[in-house]
């Protein structure tokens, strides 16, 4: 099973949250048992679908990976969503089974799945009289089915195509390792939630080259300090937010930092100040690579430091699977620098992925077989470089012009007294919309109308004066989503209430 630890020492650790470890022997053990229950036990059928509900721990990965072994669409289920929208989850995913942690065992009782199990006693009986017998390569393989962060509307679960094999599935995630510089050289360091795309699939596929994985159970800026210097990590994910809190350090604590094995640090899921990022260069070195993508059609582009330095703002080229270009009203291609939706060709098949149960919102995707977009508007320079504009469902439209948030709060983030920003539209009776900007501020400062006119004013000697927000409301924080994403609606719809249209 385990392809990627067929050299490794088999008594070498794998897996490690710091309170639970195993051996690459026990892990490739442990999720063929998992396999042998949810087939035998439970009766699972490849193309049935299991969910795991539950924190950090290295139970996840035995799990996940036992659930690929039995064939099975395995979803990760974010434990901070309210019960409602975690039962609809389960619902529409038609979940078979939810194993879920202490933590969450009530929730999971109530989600209407057929079987609930838990982490512990229970869990280590059935895996105890399981067969431990290895899974055939040439069995099907099942694949995870995350869910969309549901920005518009009910979320769906993403189902990427699959390779037929479990052989073949190992290939391809190592592949899609390499592709991103997760060669297996670890350790891997898990930042963020396992929940999320990013961090767990990362992680599966440094795995999958060989790399142990040393699982944070939740981001904290210090410990993260802390264990990449003392367990040596070479491979991790952050996410922006992560960036700032970080850099939010004493500069005794920063000056402190050495970690001369850490040589790729991923990031992406969220915008990032041209600011933040400068100054996480200038103090880790030019280990961090920005990617775009998403949960659909995974990593669409890289881009290394040098090469951002030079390119500031970009999020890179495409990789070579892919073509990426922004298309304009009637679906052509724009040229070069001209922003509009951007879409991705995947020269590996003509159905990239659907939406669970939605075969609507997957044609609504895309553009023709093997071209689909991801919601994000932007332009693709004359040398290949992808810039973003803004999400598509962010776009304010002011006078008939359109307006993208992110570039507005990419300005203001680099206000002295801004810890966080987030710019939307609410309603204007004369342009449709105008521009409000949320702030959350750094400790130190309080909220004022003299520093709301210095952010304002801020804005305006850097930003088109149509796009300078018309006020600032201060909150003490900001929705933002472990993954780093600003949860945009939670601020904006109170504007919104009692209207007929939300643009």
């Amino acid at each position: 099973m385990i392809a990627g630890c067929a050299g490794s020492d088999p008594n070498a650790i794998a897996v490690d949250d710091g309170s639970r470890r195993r051996s690459w022997r026990e892990l490739a053990d442990r999720s063929a048992r998992v396999c042998h229950f949810l087939r035998d036990e439970l009766g699972l059928r490849p193309g049935q679908h299991a969910a795991i509900l539950m924190g950090n721990r290295t139970e996840y990965l035995e799990l996940f990976l036992g659930g690929i072994q039995a064939g099975l669409w395995v979803t990760p289920i974010n434990g901070h969503l309210s019960a409602d929208e975690i039962a609809y989850i389960v619902e529409d995913s038609g979940a078979g089974v939810v194993f879920a942690d202490d933590l969450h065992a009530e929730t999971a009782r109530t989600s209407g799945a057929p079987v609930v199990a838990l982490l512990g006693d229970q869990l280590e009986t059935a895996l105890a009289g399981a067969s431990d017998a290895p899974v055939s390569p040439d069995a099907p393989a099942g694949g995870p089915m995350i869910y969309t962060s549901g920005t518009t509307g009910r979320p769906k679960g993403v189902k990427r195509t699959l390779p037929d094999t479990l052989a073949a599935y190992w290939e391809y995630g190592r592949r899609s390792g390499c592709a991103v510089g997760l060669d297996g050289s670890g350790p891997h360091l898990v930042t963020g939630p396992l929940y999320h795309a990013a961090p767990l699939m990362f992680a599966i596929y440094d795995q999958m080259n060989g790399a142990n994985v040393i699982i944070l159970p939740r981001f904290n800026e210090r410990e993260t300090l802390g264990w990449i210097r003392e367990r040596e990590i070479a491979h991790t994910h952050l996410v922006p937010t992560m960036f700032v809190r970080l850099l939010r350090l004493s500069e005794e604590e920063r000056a402190a930092f050495a970690a001369p094995r850490l040589e790729l640090v991923l990031h992406g899921a969220a915008p990032v100040s041209v600011a933040v990022k400068k100054r996480m260069i200038e103090w880790w070195g030019p280990v961090l690579v920005e990617y775009w993508g998403a949960t659909e059609g995974g990593v669409n582009t890289l881009i290394d430091s040098e090469d951002w330095l030079a390119h500031p703002g970009s999020v890179g080229r495409a990789l070579p699977a892919f073509d990426v270009f922004a298309v304009d009203g009637e679906g052509a291609r724009l040229p070069a620098g001209e922003i509009g939706p951007l879409y991705c060709r995947d020269s590996r098949g003509d159905r990239v992925f659907e939406y669970h149960g939605a075969p609507e919102k997957t044609a609504g995707a895309y553009l023709e077989p093997g071209v689909f977009t991801i919601g994000d508007i932007g332009s693709v320079d004359g040398e290949g470089y992808v810039h973003l504009a803004d999400r598509q469902s962010h776009t304010i439209i002011s006078g008939g012009v359109n307006i993208y948030p992110a570039e507005i709060e990419h300005v203001l983030q680099e206000h002295p007294a801004v810890a966080d920003v987030g710019v939307f539209g609410i309603p204007d009776d004369e342009w449709g919309e105008s521009v409000k900007a949320a702030v959350e501020l750094l400790p130190g400062h309080r909220p004022c109308a003299a520093l709301e006119a210095e952010i304002l004013d801020f804005g305006r000697q850097r930003l088109a004066h149509y796009k300078v927000p018309r006020s600032v409301d201060f909150e003490e924080s900001l929705p933002r989503h472990s993954s780093g994403k600003l949860t945009i609606r939670h601020l904006r719809d109170r504007y919104w209430e009692g209207r007929e249209r939300k643009i």
